[in-house]
């Protein structure tokens, strides 16, 4: 124990102290949060880029009275005809257009958009939102339609979503935030399983094609040195974890209170609303406060702390798994190129399980699919914790675990017995009968 103890401190230490670890580690956050500000910032800027000018040359000579002006629109009725408005535009920037009405719109239903450059799909989307308004309200009065009576039906249903639960009480529940969890779940498993696995794999190619390892195992068995690897690489990427939530937090609060204006964010928001869902007096602050009261009815649906441990364990059981099964094809091959034909296999039942995610495990969590992949060792990790969010028994959480953990030793013990004997073979291509032959061999 004190050997492969040992090693985990040496595996664990020699990462973490590495450059690639402390720029990775700060860095990561950082991108992100750069992303974050300047997908706000580029978006403000490709809104105020966005304002065009738009020439009407109206010969019904009434359309065009009824287009109204907006924050990304500018009407100007033009005198002339179209021929000479094309003219005057035509060397001007792309967002100057021509609008043409022709006599016969309201039988034709048919426009022309010029612009002078290509013309942009937002202005043209918009363009043809107001026309199409414009003739509803033409068709109402020619049907004696009153329009203001049409547009004051309602027919929003408003849905009171709620739970039974095994008490037989009713409670509310939402599960649009169970759904964004489960995703970013999956990406996160996957992503981490994979990632920290890999690593466990290139340490020991690394290490076997440098002839480090002969070393070692003259003095630590190679079941001792497989796990002190898998344990110690698993401890960075928990402790590379926990900084990355750290800083994120933490640079999102600051980036959110100095780089963006929220008063200005709310401005920028408030013109992007569909036109249409103005609102007046103290509505906006009604609403604001409605959307509130549902993100925190959803969030009080979803277990947290039991969502937080289970991701932890999960983690820690896929990882282990996996990273069995990443040593194993380190210690038969020589080089990462050579490891390819052996990783795709292995991992393919964390890459079903990762698709499967954004269909069926979020449309039918709790289906036979769902289930069944959900107790399966090498898909678990992904589809227990994304079906948990959407509640799930703690009966079947601990027994996924349970068949997790049996997976986990069943591997490791067939990992050891392939690792044993490939950690020491060089310049022969391992092929799976091979890797056969040198599970049974009790040498």
């Amino acid at each position: 124990m004190n050997k492969i103890l040992l090693i985990i401190q040496r595996e664990y230490l020699s990462r973490v102290k590495k450059k690639s670890f402390l720029l990775t580690t700060f860095l990561v956050p950082l991108f992100f949060i750069g992303m974050y500000v300047g997908v706000f910032f580029l978006t403000k800027k490709s809104f105020e880029d966005s304002k065009a000018l738009i020439y009407v040359v109206d010969n019904t000579k009434e359309v065009g009275s009824q287009l109204k002006n907006t924050e990304k629109l500018t009407f100007t009725e033009s005198t002339n005809e179209l021929n000479t408005q094309i003219q005057e535009i035509k060397d001007l920037d792309g967002n100057t257009n021509i609008l043409f009405i022709p006599e016969d719109f309201y039988k034709t239903h048919q426009i022309e958009f010029l612009s002078s450059g290509k013309p942009n799909i937002s202005t043209k989307s918009d363009v043809e939102s107001q026309l199409g308004d414009i003739l509803l309200n033409y068709q109402y009065k020619e049907l004696n339609i009153d329009p203001s009576k049409i547009k004051s039906i309602d027919t929003k249903v408003h849905t009171a979503a709620k739970e039974i639960t095994s008490t037989g009480e009713a409670k509310d529940s939402d599960t649009r935030i169970a759904m964004g969890i489960a995703m970013a779940l999956s990406v996160l498993i996957y992503l981490s399983l994979f990632l920290y696995g890999a690593q466990v794999m290139r340490g020991i190619i690394e290490e076997k094609s440098n002839r480090i390892i002969e070393v070692i195992i003259s003095s630590v068995k190679p079941f001792q040195l497989m796990m002190g690897k898998i344990i110690g690489i698993g401890l960075v990427g928990i402790t590379q974890f926990l900084l990355w939530i750290i800083l994120s937090f933490g640079l999102i609060a600051i980036a959110s209170n100095t780089l963006i204006d929220k008063s200005e964010f709310q401005q920028e928001m408030m013109k992007t609303r569909p036109q249409g869902m103005e609102l007046e007096g103290g509505q906006s602050e009604i609403q604001n406060g409605s959307i509130i009261s549902e993100i925190n009815t959803a969030m009080d649906a979803v277990n947290i702390p039991e969502l937080l441990i289970s991701f932890f364990l999960f983690f820690i059981g896929g990882y282990m798994l996996y990273s069995a099964l990443f040593a194993a094809v380190g210690s038969a091959v020589d080089n990462e190129t050579e490891a390819n034909q052996f990783t795709m296999p292995i991992t393919t039942p964390l890459l079903l399980a990762y698709i499967l995610s954004f269909g069926v495990l979020i449309n039918n969590p709790h289906g036979p699919i769902a289930v069944w992949l959900s107790f399966i060792p090498l898909t678990s990790p992904i589809a227990m914790l994304v079906r948990i969010p959407f509640g799930v028994p703690t009966w079947q959480i601990a027994l996924s675990f349970i068949l997790l953990v049996g997976g986990f030793i069943f591997t490791t013990w067939v990992a050891a017995r392939i690792y044993r004997i490939g950690i020491l073979m060089y310049g022969k291509k391992a092929s799976f009968k091979e890797l056969i032959k040198w599970f049974r061999y009790n040498g």
